[in-house]
């Protein structure tokens, strides 16, 4: 469960950014094939440093929080690398980040930094639509010999289908904030015109039917 000062304060930041983008009568097309009424590009948050410091301070009490076993931190190249390198440096941890796929020269290496057996290690990434990203991360890190104790993003959208894959994964997520907050914040905050709500909560409860 998120905290609820930081996960109104988190999403409030990132519609002020325009991180968000909500168009309910012309839905974007994730890459995922999904249609949704809302689009977030969280990699704005690098170009404002005070917002970026907070998110380094929120997901680092996050993990104290909740996984206070962790001796490494590790981003997901490429959204995850700026949060969890200012992660690790408030909690003074080793750093490592996983590429998509190895490097296809040198060492070929797909992960850079201390990833070792024995290491106990929290996976960063910026949002979660389907947890396809972060979950392949983790699926790297465990062939490499360490635990993963957990997963961590700013922000996810609460889909069914990423509550599935993290349980098949058998891994947790905790996040800063959520897709319920997120459209009670841009309703408060006029981003989005109140009968735009209707269509914003029927996606939430079937975002694969709502607009066939």
């Amino acid at each position: 469960m998120e905290n609820k000062k930081v996960a109104e304060s988190i999403a409030s930041q990132l519609l002020k950014i325009k991180a968000v983008k909500f168009s309910p009568k012309e839905p974007f097309t994730w890459i995922s094939g999904i249609k949704s009424p809302i689009y977030t590009d969280n990699r704005l948050t690098i170009a404002y440093p005070d917002f970026r410091q907070q998110i380094a301070k929120d997901l680092a009490d996050l993990i104290k929080e909740n996984y206070p076993e962790a001796n490494v931190i590790s981003g997901v190249a490429t959204a995850g690398i700026p949060h969890s390198t200012g992660v690790a440096n408030i909690l003074n941890l080793p750093l490592n980040y996983v590429r998509s796929k190895p490097k296809g020269h040198g060492t070929k290496r797909q992960i850079e930094g201390r990833c070792q057996k024995g290491d106990k290690v929290v996976v960063i990434d910026d949002l979660i639509s389907t947890g396809g990203s972060v979950l392949q991360a983790v699926d790297v890190i465990r062939d490499a010999g360490a635990e993963v104790v957990g997963t961590a993003a700013i922000f996810t959208y609460n889909l069914p289908e990423a509550d599935k894959n993290f349980e098949m994964h058998e891994t947790t997520l905790k996040t800063l904030t959520n897709y319920p907050v997120m459209i009670e914040m841009a309703q408060s905050l006029g981003y989005v015109e109140s009968e735009d709500m209707d269509l914003l909560h029927q996606w939430y409860k079937d975002p694969e039917g709502w607009c066939k």
